[in-house]
């Protein structure tokens, strides 16, 4: 079972599906999906707990509380079991790393094969022939596995090639839920656009300075191909929520309301952007902005902003590290960029349109401000 089966199961709890309804929505027998739940319940304890018994609902299916009408009142005296999805599946990949690790022969034959193989490597042989020749009851990956962790006398360094080889890189990059894309999909994009073509698009992207470090978020209103960027300490779904509620706190600190500014976001599939109620929603939780995503790996879907990170990148070149820059550093940046003059808008700037549809106010509440044109810096120099 996958981490969306896991999204996917929670949401369906949340609202009082049975297992056999959500055993049907995600392809999977009533039996798994009813062991999954008793499997990785957790409880959860508040202070409006008054009692130590069980509550009667808890002792048949769903065996949660997931969809329970007083699970967030004061008034259930009982301690609550909760299925919660990233829980599930941290804990089940926690048991599967430990039923992968280890020795799997017992101690007078392990330390019989770690004899052998220690001499056998002691003399420059290769770990398939010394398993080869001696016939020995385990596998080269165990026998690599093994000497990592320690288990054996030989050293890593005592082989004669694995110190050439570097270290698998591994990816811990978030995804975008399943569940999350249903009815945000591109071609949905495109009826919703068609049926509402007066609502203003803003694309959404990231451009990456260092790997692992600081990253931008980057929101293009193309119909004015004016941009501002939020600067996240790393590229993760959090930062990116965290960042887009503060800019919605800011705007409603001046008089704005997001959702009347940004009514309608595109953007790709980057995990980022995998909490959609934080883009979607205000602050008091009631939707404002519809969200969708594009394709995979189509980026001709948001043409405009990729051009207009061509901008960006003549201020910033690829491959500059952003863990020096703050938010008055990437404010700055964009200030020069929305200042250039464009041929499309016949010698004005995206500044100039964006005041002129909005207001200034609005632009410096985006952290946009003026630059004069015999000001305007289009190169590194800029940030010296």
């Amino acid at each position: 079972m996958t981490l969306d089966d896991r999204i996917e199961i929670q949401e369906c709890l949340s609202k009082g599906m049975t297992f056999k309804d959500i055993a049907k929505r995600i392809g999977k027998s009533q039996t798994t999906v009813s062991r999954e739940v008793k499997l990785h319940l957790k409880m959860h304890i508040n202070g409006h707990v008054r009692t130590d018994e069980i509550c009667p609902k808890l002792l048949k299916a769903p065996f949660v509380c997931n969809g329970c009408e007083k699970r967030s009142r004061s008034t259930c005296p009982y301690r609550r079991q909760i299925y919660e999805a990233k829980s599930a599946q941290a804990n089940y990949e926690s048991v599967l790393s430990d039923s992968r690790t280890g020795v799997a022969l017992n101690k007078e034959s392990f330390y019989q094969t770690e004899s052998i193989i220690s001499d056998a490597v002691s003399r420059g042989q290769h770990i398939y022939h010394v398993i080869a020749t001696n016939k020995l009851p385990t596998s080269t990956a165990s026998v690599y596995r093994y000497i990592k962790k320690g288990y054996y006398s030989v050293k890593p360094i005592d082989l004669p090639r694995a110190v050439k080889f570097k270290e698998r890189k591994s990816s811990n990059s978030e995804r975008i839920p399943s569940c999350m894309k249903k009815g945000r999909t591109f071609e949905d994009f495109l009826v919703f656009v068609g049926d509402n073509p007066e609502i203003p698009i803003v694309q959404l992207d990231t451009v990456i300075g260092r790997i692992g470090g600081k990253t931008i978020m980057t929101l293009h209103f193309i119909q004015y191909d004016f941009m501002i960027g939020l600067l996240l300490d790393n590229k993760t779904s959090a930062q990116a929520a965290e960042k887009i509620r503060h800019l919605k706190k800011v705007l409603n600190d001046h008089g704005f309301r997001f959702g009347n500014i940004i009514p309608l976001i595109l953007t790709d599939n980057g995990g980022e952007f995998s909490q959609v109620p934080a883009f979607e929603n205000d602050l008091q939780g009631d939707q404002e902005t519809m969200m969708f995503f594009c394709d995979p790996a189509a980026p001709n879907e948001k043409p405009h902003i990729e051009k207009n990170h061509t901008m960006f990148r003549d201020i910033v070149p690829s491959g500059t590290s952003f863990d020096d820059f703050t938010q008055d550093t990437v404010n700055l940046i964009f200030s020069h960029v929305n200042a250039v003059k464009r041929k499309q808008f016949n010698g004005k700037s995206s500044y100039d349109m964006f005041t002129f549809s909005y207001s200034a106010e609005l632009a410096h509440a985006l952290g946009i401000s003026f630059i004069s044109p015999e000001n305007v810096i289009q190169s590194p120099k800029l940030l010296k």
